[in-house]
C-alpha cells in the first residue's frame, strides 16, 4: 500500500474511533445557562426546587444567592443581603430557602415566594457545609475552624421549622467538608479534612460514634453516596475518589480523576460518579459502576480552570455545572443530560 493509502486509512480509523466514542459517551451537553457580566468568582453548592423550577446557585464574591429557571436558565431572582453563599438546602412544605452565610456565620432562612430574608440562624463563624434530613427537618452545618482561628470546628444542628440552633457537636479537626445522611439508619458520614479521616455520627445520640482514616487519598473535601451497594465515595483534591465499605469502615480502592475537586455526586439509575475538579485546565471525570467492587472511567469533559462545582438532579436526569467567569467570557451553567 502506498504512503498516501495508509494516512488515508489512519485518518479514517481515527476518525471512527472519535465517532463511536461520541456515540458511546454517557452524556450530552444539552443547554448552557449564560449569567450576567457582574458574577464573578469561584461558585460553591448548588440547591434544587424541583415544584417550582429552580436551581440556586452560589456566586461566591457575588454576595447574593442566584434563582434560575432550572428548564431555561432564566434568571427569576437575585438575593441580596448574604456575605458570602456556601451551601443551599429548600424545604417544599413551607417554600423556605436555607443558605449558609460563611462572613457573616449564620444560616439565612429565606421565603420562597418574596425572596425576604426572614431570620438568621446564629452559628458560628464560616458556616459553610449543609444537608437537611428529609424525615427530621434538621439541618446539619458545619462552622468554625481556622479560618476564624478556632482549633476544632462544630457540626451544628438547626430546627429547619423554628430557625434555631439546637445543639454542636464538637469536632477535633479545624477544617470540615461536606457530608452525606444514611436514610436507613441515623448514621452521618463527615468529611474531615483536617485529620484525612471521615466521622461517623450517630443522628439520635447526636455524637461521633467511629472515624475511618482515608489513606488512599489526601485533602477529602467531597462525598456521594450509594446506600444501596454500602459504598461511600469520598473525591480528595489529590485527584482521587477513594471508596470506602459502609459496613466495615474499610476502603476498598481509589479511582484516578483530577485534582482539586470539591463536589461528587453518584446517580443510582445510570451508575455514574461526576467528579467536578477544577485544578488545570478543569475537567468533569466521569466513572461508571460496573457492580460495587469495579469501576470504569467513563471519561473526561474539559470545563476550565476553577470549575470544581456542580449537582446532579436525578428526578431530571441532568447533572449542572458551574463554570466561574474566565478571561473575557462570562460564567454560566452547563447542562449535561444521561444518555
Amino acid at each position: 500500500m502506498k504512503k498516501s493509502g495508509i494516512v488515508f486509512v489512519i485518518i479514517l480509523a481515527l476518525l471512527t474511533l472519535g465517532a463511536a466514542q461520541a456515540q458511546e459517551a454517557p452524556i450530552k451537553l444539552v443547554q448552557t445557562f449564560k449569567l450576567p457580566a457582574d458574577v464573578k468568582g469561584r461558585f460553591d453548592h448548588f440547591g434544587v426546587d424541583l415544584q417550582h423550577h429552580r436551581l440556586f446557585a452560589t456566586p461566591e464574591d457575588h454576595k447574593a444567592l442566584l434563582v434560575l429557571d432550572i428548564r431555561d436558565g432564566k434568571l427569576l431572582q437575585t438575593v441580596h443581603g448574604i456575605e458570602k453563599p456556601h451551601a443551599v438546602a429548600y424545604r417544599e412544605d413551607l417554600n423556605r430557602i436555607y443558605v449558609t452565610d460563611g462572613d457573616a456565620g449564620v444560616v439565612r432562612v429565606i421565603d420562597g415566594k418574596s425572596y425576604k430574608i426572614l431570620s438568621s440562624v446564629k452559628l458560628q463563624e464560616d458556616s459553610d457545609a449543609m444537608s437537611m434530613d428529609p424525615k427530621t427537618k434538621l439541618l446539619y452545618v458545619v462552622s468554625g475552624g481556622k479560618d476564624v482561628h478556632m482549633t476544632y470546628s462544630t457540626l451544628s444542628i438547626v430546627d429547619s421549622t423554628k430557625g434555631e440552633k439546637l445543639q454542636d457537636i464538637k469536632v477535633d479537626g479545624d477544617t470540615l467538608e461536606v457530608m452525606s445522611l444514611e436514610s436507613s439508619s441515623p448514621r452521618l458520614f463527615l468529611n474531615n479534612r483536617a485529620k484525612n479521616q471521615i466521622e461517623v455520627i450517630d443522628r439520635d445520640k447526636r455524637a461521633i460514634v467511629a472515624t475511618w482514616p482515608v489513606t488512599m487519598g489526601k485533602t477529602n473535601v467531597a462525598m456521594a453516596y450509594d446506600e444501596a451497594n454500602h459504598r461511600l465515595f469520598v473525591g480528595c483534591r489529590s485527584g482521587h475518589i477513594v471508596v470506602f465499605d459502609t459496613q466495615t469502615g474499610k476502603e476498598l480502592q481509589a479511582l484516578k480523576i483530577g485534582e482539586g475537586i470539591d463536589d461528587l455526586h453518584f446517580d443510582p439509575q445510570s451508575k455514574l460518579l461526576f467528579a467536578a475538579c477544577g485544578a488545570g485546565s478543569g475537567e468533569l471525570d466521569l466513572y461508571k459502576q460496573v457492580d460495587a467492587d469495579h469501576y470504569e472511567s467513563a471519561g473526561k469533559i474539559p470545563s476550565s480552570p476553577g470549575t470544581r462545582n456542580g449537582r446532579f438532579v436525578p428526578e431530571l436526569h441532568e447533572y449542572f455545572l458551574a463554570v466561574p467567569q474566565h478571561e473575557s467570557a462570562n460564567a454560566e451553567i452547563r447542562v449535561y443530560k444521561t444518555q
